[in-house]
């Protein structure tokens, strides 16, 4: 039984993730599985619920990367790991960044957890700057929110790089846009970095 669960997961990601959010129904998984769409009720009742499970595996990858990195000491290359393994997650739950929007609007259980992570992720990312700051790669902030404003801005360009792929490339979005716009997401810290911080990035972002 949690074969069947996992299966129709799986195949649901695939579909999203290929069709896009609006051209998949519970009959269309169903069919890909060759199962009837009575059986798929069993495991999900609606399609809202596959979603949200997807959402949840999600969440709980990046969770396991952020957990994984804790014992690790602070610096830009732990940022850069965590930066390319957390695109290379978005990339395969795709279908959540290219339909985020409306994803937030139909579930309103997703949409609470997010904006509670949101505040997590500031968090998170604001005491790493600060630890930046402290191991002398990083100016002091200048004025109030600095950092804050710059973990929003952060935010706002991971949730969203994947729409700006899709519509500028006519292949869609690519593997090669996860390094492409990767390396536009980590360049927005370099303008707060010190001598010895803009020289440890440059090597970083060289490799």
């Amino acid at each position: 039984m949690k074969d069947t669960r996992e299966k129709i997961l799986s195949a649901a990601l695939r579909l999203f993730n290929k069709h896009g959010l609006s051209n998949v129904t519970l009959r269309t998984i169903a069919k890909d599985l060759g199962i009837s769409q009575g059986n798929l009720n069993y495991h999900f009742k609606k399609r809202e619920d596959i979603i949200l499970e997807l959402y949840n595996k999600l969440v709980y990858d990046i969770d396991q990367v952020m957990i994984n990195n804790q014992s690790e000491e602070v610096s830009l290359k732990l940022l850069f790991n965590v930066s390319d393994v957390v695109m290379g997650n978005f990339y395969k739950y795709r279908f959540v960044m290219l339909n985020f929007t409306q994803v937030m609007q139909e579930n309103a259980s997703i949409r609470k957890h997010f904006q509670q992570m949101a505040k997590l992720r500031e968090q998170q990312m604001g005491a790493m700057l600060n630890a930046f700051v402290d191991k002398g790669l990083m100016q002091p902030e200048e004025y109030p929110n600095q950092f804050l404003n710059l973990c929003k801005r952060y935010q706002i360009l991971g949730d969203f790089w994947m729409s700006s792929a899709k519509v500028l490339n006519d292949k869609g979005v690519t593997k090669k846009a996860i390094t492409d716009y990767g390396g536009l997401l980590l360049e927005a810290i370099y303008p707060y970095l010190t001598s010895k911080g803009k020289k440890e990035f440059q090597k970083l972002y060289k490799n």
